[in-house]
């Protein structure tokens, strides 16, 4: 399947009702047609509201692929329009089991690489009204991943996207995903992880943390 982009996909946080309360969120994006300069942290016109857990360097773009949104829209009985998942780029012929962690790729005027997955959180159900989202996104492996940025540019809805270098230790973004999902007790899952020059140096640390943690009830 030729890769490219199905919608780009840019918003600034806004603040929603969620079980009472204010919830201040980056995930309700709209689709545009850009151009737009993609810069070292993100889209112009998009933010984060939460920049501990969204954003930064290796969290720069959020992408998603487009042949999930058939399956959520029979699995949550509603139409899912693009960007339902606050990505920025909705993207075709990129999947979490073939796209691989240190994958580089053109897009229009900006050169990205695949930094981690996306871990499922608590604001998708906020936004879609479905309790246990989180969960099925995890069950599904439907999750995107995430881009860091190694060239500034500018990025249209109609840019083309090539990929520039796979890598040759083909560990996917699904492969990684379970790992954040199961491997607090998988020893050599963990150290291959580890292994992994480009995976995002925050998640490195989680999995570090948990191969010690693990190795210290092991004595």
């Amino acid at each position: 399947m030729t890769m490219g982009i199905v919608s780009l996909n840019v918003g600034k946080p806004v603040t929603v009702d969620y079980q009472g309360k204010d919830l201040s969120t980056g995930i309700y994006k709209q689709p545009v047609e850009g151009p737009l300069f993609l810069s070292s942290l993100n889209f112009e016109g998009d933010g984060q509201a939460d920049l501990i857990n969204h954003g930064g360097l290796d969290k720069a773009v959020c992408a998603y692929p487009s042949e999930h949104y058939p399956y959520w829209e029979r699995s949550l009985g509603k139409p899912m329009p693009y960007a339902a998942f606050g990505e920025n780029l909705t993207l075709r012929g990129l999947l979490e089991d073939e796209v691989c962690i240190g994958d580089v790729y053109r897009i229009g005027g900006a050169v990205l690489q695949v930094s981690q997955p996306r871990y499922p959180c608590f604001k998708l159900s906020q936004k879609h009204g479905v309790k246990d989202m989180p969960a099925r996104v995890l069950d599904t492996g439907y999750s995107g991943f995430y881009f860091r940025v190694l060239e500034e540019g500018k990025v249209s809805a109609d840019s083309p996207v090539t990929r520039l270098d796979s890598q040759a230790s083909g560990i996917t973004v699904l492969e990684v995903l379970r790992m954040m999902k199961d491997g607090r007790k998988d020893e050599q899952g963990l150290e291959r992880m580890l292994e992994i020059d480009e995976l995002a140096s925050s998640l490195k640390s989680q999995f570090g943390t948990w191969l010690a943690t693990f190795r210290s009830r092991q004595d």
